[in-house]
C-alpha cells in the first residue's frame, strides 16, 4: 500500500503528464470527485467521463506543487497553466487562450487509493483572464 504522500505524487504526475488511465488507476472504484462547479461524481466511470470532457476543453500542466499529508488525508496547492482549447457550456467561447491561476485539492485515501477529490479554484477570475478583450 502506497503512501499517502507518495500516492496524490503520482496522481500529480500523472495529471502533468496527460495520463487519465494511470490517474484512475490510483483511485478506488466507489471514488468521489467533488468539482469546484456542479454536483459530485461518483465512480470511476463518471471521473473518466469528467477528465474526457476536461482534456478536450482544456490543456493544462500543474506547477508549484506542494502535498500536505495526515494520515489517510492529503491536500495539495499548486498553479494551473493552461490553454482553453474548446468551448465548455455556459464559459466564453474558447480561442486559445491561456490562464494561470492558484488552485488546491483535498484527497481522502482508503486502502491505498484515492476515494476522495475535491478541487477549488476561483472561477471568476478564470472567466476573467479568458473573457473577450481579457489581457
Amino acid at each position: 500500500m502506497p503512501a499517502t504522500d507518495d500516492l496524490i505524487t503520482r496522481y500529480f504526475e500523472a495529471f502533468n503528464a496527460g495520463d487519465s488511465a494511470a490517474m484512475l488507476d490510483l483511485l478506488a472504484e466507489d471514488v468521489v470527485h467533488y468539482p469546484n462547479q456542479g454536483e459530485p461524481r461518483r465512480g470511476k466511470a463518471l471521473f473518466a467521463e469528467f477528465c474526457a470532457h476536461m482534456d478536450r476543453c482544456y490543456s493544462e500542466q500543474l506547477t508549484d506543487i506542494v502535498v500536505f499529508t495526515n494520515g489517510d488525508r492529503a491536500a495539495a496547492e499548486f498553479t494551473v497553466n493552461g490553454t482553453y482549447k474548446a468551448d465548455d457550456d455556459g464559459l466564453p467561447a474558447a480561442t486559445g487562450q491561456t490562464y494561470t491561476l492558484p488552485a488546491a485539492s483535498f484527497f481522502n485515501v482508503e486502502d491505498g487509493k484515492i476515494s476522495r477529490v475535491t478541487t477549488y479554484y476561483n472561477l471568476q477570475d478564470w472567466i476573467a483572464q479568458v473573457a473577450p478583450g481579457a489581457a
